[in-house]
């Protein structure tokens, strides 16, 4: 029988870099801006994270001597400073230089790999470990510290098995909904993503709000990466192991109609049939467990035409998304 005591933990844990990742993607294209470099980001923010935890572990020597703490700000202000860094870059080029958001985007993925897998290699080296690995142990048992309740039966470990990003994740979303929806910066927001020489005109400054909004959203992205490192992949670095998540991010915004609070459940929904496969039965026929793998991008793909279907306002883009604003023109 299908174990679902089992499977809504890893459903959970699956679903929680997609969940900043779209959460992050969301706030930056609600300001306008197109940011397909959410990939990179993501491997920037981990590879960030595991190189404070890294040196702070080293220098600490044994994990007894290291501070709880010291032990989660070291990597969680890395994660911050690098994907902050990642957004300044982005905003750099599209905003005050203009430049095209999609080739920006493309181009800061290949870079944001290149440079995990760069200091991730270049951290391998240092180990001498025998694997093409990093293994944070002392970190990750920090990220993932459960609350007390994760031991009561069935209940505790489907609702409180998970490490402090699980949650912050999901309050994150909502807070970013509530702002969209229900505050005057979340207005401002909107305004200059849907008409920016309107918001102009009203005297928003839209360069402030393309740029917070884009680092905002980069921030949080990168903390995706860091819970999948530190939290679901148990501290250990491997290079290329992110897979496709970053892209799924993307995806997810449409699929969401740009709402984070429909993000928690999407995201769950995608992070279940990431790893359905693993729980369906299919015996030795490898050919219907490809199947399974499959139905993330079908979904996808189902989605993306039906919204592309749909007329209402409400469900759509913002009006300028992935278009440089020229003043002059106005």
């Amino acid at each position: 029988m299908f174990d679902f005591v089992a499977f809504i933990p890893r459903m959970v844990a699956q679903s929680i870099p997609l969940m900043f990742g779209s959460t992050g993607e969301t706030i930056t294209q609600k300001s306008g801006n197109l940011n397909l470099g959410i990939p990179g980001v993501m491997y920037v923010g981990a590879i960030s994270g595991v190189i404070g935890a890294f040196l702070y572990e080293r220098a600490c020597g044994v994990a007894d001597a290291m501070n709880p703490v010291l032990t989660i700000l070291i990597p969680l202000l890395s994660c911050l400073t690098g994907s902050l860094l990642m957004g300044l870059l982005y905003c750099f080029l599209t905003v005050t230089l203009r430049a095209n958001q999609n080739v920006t985007g493309l181009a800061m993925t290949t870079f944001g790999v290149g440079f995990g897998n760069f200091f991730g290699g270049s951290l391998i080296k240092l180990t001498g470990a025998d694997v093409p690995s990093i293994a944070l142990s002392a970190t990750s048992n920090a990220f993932r510290t459960t609350l007390p309740l994760a031991g009561a039966g069935a209940l505790g470990k489907v609702f409180f098995s998970y490490g402090f990003l699980a949650y912050a994740a999901i309050l994150i979303s909502l807070a970013a909904a509530y702002v969209l929806r229900s505050t005057r910066t979340g207005l401002h927001l909107r305004a200059v993503g849907e008409s920016p020489a309107t918001a102009d005109a009203a005297g928003i400054n839209i360069t402030k709000y393309k740029y917070c909004a884009t680092c905002l959203g980069c921030m949080i992205a990168g903390l995706g990466g860091l819970y999948y490192v530190m939290d679901y992949a148990n501290g250990v670095w491997s290079n290329d192991a992110f897979g496709d998540r970053g892209w799924l991010a993307i995806a997810l915004v449409i699929f969401t109609i740009w709402r984070p609070d429909v993000g928690i459940l999407s995201s769950f929904l995608f992070g279940g049939l990431y790893i359905l496969y693993l729980y369906i039965p299919t015996g030795m026929n490898l050919a219907v467990k490809e199947l399974y793998k499959m139905l993330p991008y079908i979904v996808t793909i189902i989605v993306l035409i039906i919204t592309s279907m749909r007329n209402k306002r409400e469900n759509q883009p913002p009006a300028s998304l992935g278009q440089s604003y020229f003043r002059e023109e106005r």
